[in-house]
């Protein structure tokens, strides 16, 4: 079954792509939820057009998305502090949001729906990599550390 997504669908496509589903996925779920429609001759020229007038509003965002990115390789070093326990286990975890928020602390925002970091939560104190995601053509790799926090 094609289909012509209206959301980003996690591992499926972003907004406005053509995808192939198996039927009971399209009929049951993306359709009824409002996340896809058919793809029809018709809604096929729409796409088309669609996308054509975009193509220039696209370039402009493309930038602020890279500026965003050059932003976040300008930050050299991370640091999350957290409560740890023996050794180096962390009381609870640094998650997504934390390093949203540590970010948005160095002046770089960004949703933390739109980071993955390498491995889902943090249980331990070292380096870790996380992937983040600016524009579906802006992804940027960061590293970060966690630290123990002075007691």
């Amino acid at each position: 079954m094609e289909l012509i997504l209206k959301n980003d669908v996690e591992n499926l496509g972003f907004t406005d792509d053509l995808v192939t589903v198996k039927n009971g996925y399209g009929r049951n779920y993306l359709i009824p939820n409002g996340h896809a429609v058919l793809a029809t001759p018709s809604a096929r020229k729409a796409l088309a057009e669609t996308l054509s007038q975009r193509a220039y509003k696209e370039k402009t965002v493309v930038e602020a998305a890279q500026k965003d990115a050059d932003k976040l390789s300008e930050i050299l070093e991370l640091k999350i502090g957290a409560k740890t326990g023996e050794g180096d286990k962390l009381f609870g975890s640094v998650t997504n949001a934390d390093l949203a928020d540590a970010l948005a602390k160095e002046g770089v925002e960004v949703e933390k729906k739109y980071i993955s970091i390498a491995g889902g939560a943090i249980k331990r104190t070292g380096q870790y990599d996380a992937t983040i995601r600016f524009h579906r053509d802006v992804i940027s790799n960061f590293t970060f550390e966690v630290i123990a926090e002075a007691k």
